[in-house]
């Protein structure tokens, strides 16, 4: 393949966080700013404006350089699909700036630099859907041993003071409104009126 050119992807999940170190590694790269595509969203898929409009601009031959894996996505599982698309069927070159076996360039531009960066993929991808298993079961293992030494989980219960029960027997003579008495006790108009007519002779 001929040289191509030099493109740049960053990501943030909100508008409020800053890409500013992203594009800074990327400009040292030697891509122009006018090169960096930057997606302000959410890593969950790969919907995002920037990404598409990058994709549809990288050629055979170009190098993508992005500054951790983790910028192209959340889920490993499509990450290694778009990296399967990015390198064998679009035949881009990329370079993972933070982990450096991830640089499809290696040994000379050959077929092994893919491989080698493939291989270091599939680890990674081993290793980060293995601790999201260990985090699931230390989670249900936690809720399991709270349960048993009698811990409530969820919502704390609100404890009904005598202002509430006085509210109510108030609301029932009808000489205050639920939304004012829901006011008083902080709770919602909804919760109040659930409350209150559970306790009708209150």
């Amino acid at each position: 393949m001929d040289e191509g050119r030099l493109y740049g992807y960053a990501r943030v999940s909100t508008k409020e966080q800053n890409e500013n170190r992203q594009l800074v590694a990327l400009l040292e790269c030697g891509v122009t700013e006018g090169n960096i595509f930057t997606d302000k969203l959410s890593g969950k898929d790969f919907h995002r404006p920037q990404y598409l409009m990058l994709m549809k601009t990288l050629m055979p031959g170009d190098t993508l350089f992005i500054k951790s894996i983790d910028r192209l996505g959340r889920d490993y599982e499509e990450i290694m699909n778009q990296w399967r698309i990015i390198t064998k069927e679009k035949q881009i070159y990329v370079v993972v700036l933070d982990m450096p076996l991830l640089d499809t360039r290696l040994k000379d531009r050959d077929l092994t630099g893919v491989f080698i960066a493939d291989i270091v993929l599939q680890i990674l991808s081993y290793v980060a859907q293995t601790e999201r298993e260990f985090i699931r079961q230390r989670q249900a293992e936690g809720i399991a041993v709270a349960r048993a030494k009698g811990v409530h989980l969820g919502r704390p219960c609100y404890v009904r003071s005598e202002a509430f029960f006085e509210l109510c027997k108030a609301w029932h003579n009808k000489e205050t409104s639920s939304r004012l008495a829901a006011r008083k006790l902080g709770i919602s108009h909804p919760t109040f009126l659930l409350w209150a007519k559970k306790n009708p002779n209150t």
